[in-house]
């Protein structure tokens, strides 16, 4: 196949062994597509934003630096052109659906079987919206709050977007700047722009309101990745 003409797949998940059963998974559906690697939201945003022409975007709900559907709000709101399928420990329908009024084109559990996972691939790059068997999409629109929020997420800089995440995570302005590598004067005029689009007045009003985004992980058994 023509490398011009290749389809592209970003493949989003912090964890090695399921990034690989996607990945083959996709190799299933399409045959020679191009796959492109994330597992932080660093890494998330610096694929997606070089490759705005990518087919399929295969998104992990929990990854190191994001806080429940915040990634998903915020991506689907500035690559609306983008296919996304959430991909998750959790198999609540409630959780699935509520992905769906976030912008997602998909859910599938990590609990799926290949075949599954095959199938919902298959069925977004398809155009059309994939749950597990059984689930009904509908049903279940966000509250007026978390609409709120996720549309608020939807004006940040891809910058403002990190240094948001870091405050949930409760690190310091410093720490911040440690790990960004700027200044604390940058990280303070973030916060102040933040804060400025997210309609609130202190960090912490602002830490709340992307809680409002958040999904109760399951609990692992001993030894059980998620």
């Amino acid at each position: 196949m023509d490398s011009a003409n290749r389809s592209k797949v970003i493949v989003a998940d912090d964890h090695p062994l399921f990034r690989e059963a996607l990945i083959h998974a996709v190799g299933k559906v399409l045959e020679g597509a191009a796959v492109i690697e994330a597992e932080s939201l660093e890494s998330l945003q610096a694929v997606v934003d070089t490759n705005a022409d990518a087919d399929l975007l295969l998104l992990d709900l929990n990854m190191p630096g994001v806080s429940g559907f915040s990634a998903l709000a915020w991506i689907r709101k500035n690559q609306a052109a983008l296919p996304t399928i959430v991909v998750s420990a959790i198999d609540d329908p409630a959780v699935m659906r509520r992905a769906l009024r976030h912008g997602a084109s998909g859910y599938i559990p990590k609990s799926s079987s290949i075949s599954d996972i095959e199938a919902g691939i298959g069925a977004v790059l398809d155009g059309e919206v994939w749950l597990p068997e059984g689930v009904d999409p509908d049903g279940g629109n966000l509250d007026a709050e978390e609409a709120g929020v996720a549309e608020a997420l939807s004006t940040l800089t891809p910058h403002q977007f990190r240094v948001l995440m870091m405050l949930g995570e409760g690190l310091l302005n410093k720490q911040i700047a440690y790990k960004l590598n700027v200044s604390e004067a940058t990280i303070k005029a973030h916060v102040t722009a933040i804060l400025r689009k997210m309609g609130v007045t202190n960090r912490t009003q602002a830490v709340l309101a992307v809680q409002q985004l958040g999904v109760a992980e399951p609990a692992l058994a001993e030894g059980e990745a998620g």
